[in-house]
C-alpha cells in the first residue's frame, strides 16, 4: 500500500496554513502513525488524503489514486473514523454496522454477516441489540472501528481513536489494532506518543504543517542528538559532564539525556556511589521533544473547514 504527497498545501480563511508544501511518500503494510502538536496539520491531511477536504495546492496519492481526480474510486478503497464519530444513540451497535455496510453496496443479508462477525471480533456480540447510547465511551469507540473492519477496506483511516479512553480501554484498543493491521494500511493520528510508538510501524512528526521526520522508532531515534537516556533514582547526584542535557525531575529522580558514550561513561560514578539508575533508548516522547521543542501552550486547534 502507498500514501504520497507532494507539495500539499492547505490554507483556511486565505490566512491559516494547515499544510506547507507537505512532500512525503510511504510504501507500507501496517501501522502508520502520523503526531503533532495541536494546530500541527493531522486531521487536515486526514481529511485531504479520505477525500472529506480539497487541498489548496498540490497533490496526495493512496494506493496511487489521485485524492482529488480519482475521489469516487478511492472511496471505495477506503474506510474512515473521523476524530468525531459517534454512533447515532438510537441504532444498535448491530443497526449501526449493518447500515454502513449496506450504504457502502453490500446486500442485506451479507451486511448482516459482516455485521456479526466485526463485532465478535471485537468482543461486542453480546452488546449488539444495545441502544447505543447505553454503552461506554469505549464500547462506543470500538464499535466505529467495527464499521471499518467489517467493510474489509484495505486502507483505514483513523483520527484519534483512543482520545477519551481510559488506560485500560485504550490498551485494547491498541490489541485490535494490531490484529488489523496484518493485511492493511491503517493511517492514524494520536496525541498520545506512547501510543504511535507501540503501535507505528512507520511514524511520522508534523510541525507547523511541514514534516520535521519520517521513519520507524529507531531510525527517528538514530538521527537524533541524544538517543539515549541515564535515569538516575537519588536525591544526592553531582553530574557535571559536558555533551549531556540534564532535566532534574523532581528531588528524587534526574534524567540525563546523551549518546551512549556519554551516558555510560557515568555509570562507573553511580556504580561506586551506589546509586540506583536506568539507561533507555530515548522514547518516542524525547524524540518528539528534541524535534519540536516542547509545548509551551501557544498552539492554535486545527481549524474545522469552513
Amino acid at each position: 500500500m502507498r500514501i504520497a504527497t507532494q507539495g500539499l498545501t492547505k490554507i483556511y480563511d486565505k490566512k491559516y496554513q494547515a499544510l506547507d508544501q507537505l512532500t512525503f511518500n510511504v510504501d507500507l503494510n501496517g501501522i502508520f502513525s502520523v503526531i503533532g502538536r495541536n494546530g500541527a496539520g493531522k486531521t487536515t491531511l486526514i481529511r485531504i488524503l479520505s477525500t472529506e477536504l480539497l487541498p489548496t495546492s498540490g497533490t496526495g496519492f493512496v494506493n496511487n489514486l489521485d485524492v482529488v481526480k480519482d475521489a469516487t474510486a478511492l472511496r471505495n478503497e477506503i474506510a474512515v473514523v473521523p476524530q468525531e464519530a459517534r454512533p447515532l444513540p438510537w441504532l444498535t451497535p448491530l443497526q449501526t454496522v449493518r447500515s454502513y455496510l449496506m450504504w457502502r453496496g453490500y446486500s442485506y443479508r451479507e451486511s448482516k454477516e459482516r455485521s456479526k462477525d466485526a463485532l465478535r471480533s471485537l468482543d461486542l456480540e453480546n452488546l449488539e441489540k444495545v441502544k447505543s447510547r447505553k454503552l461506554s465511551g469505549g464500547q462506543k469507540r470500538k464499535l466505529m472501528v467495527a464499521t471499518v473492519i467489517a467493510s474489509e477496506a484495505p486502507i483505514i483511516f483513523l483520527d484519534e481513536p483512543t482520545t477519551g479512553l481510559d488506560y485500560v480501554s485504550r490498551k485494547e484498543m491498541w490489541e485490535i489494532l494490531s490484529r488489523l493491521k496484518k493485511d492493511r494500511l491503517i493511517i492514524l493520528t494520536t496525541h498520545y506518543l506512547e501510543e504511535a510508538e507501540i503501535l507505528g510501524d512507520r511514524i511520522m512528526i508534523l510541525d507547523k504543517g511541514k514534516l520535521a521526520d519520517i521513519g520507524s522508532i529507531d531510525e527517528l531515534r538514530s538521527k537524533i542528538k541524544f538517543p539515549y537516556v541515564l535515569r538516575i533514582m537519588s536525591d544526592n547526584v553531582d553530574i557535571n559532564e559536558d555533551g549531556v542535557e540534564i532535566n532534574r525531575v523532581s528531588d528524587k529522580q534526574t534524567l540525563v539525556y546523551g549518546t551512549a558514550s556519554k551516558i555510560y561513561s557515568l555509570v562507573p560514578y553511580l556504580v561506586t556511589n551506589k546509586i540506583k539508575f536506568t539507561v533507555e533508548e530515548a522514547s518516542l516522547g524525547n524524540i518528539f521533544e528534541q524535534y519540536v521543542g516542547e509545548e509551551d501552550g501557544g498552539d492554535k486547534n486545527e481549524k474545522e473547514d469552513r
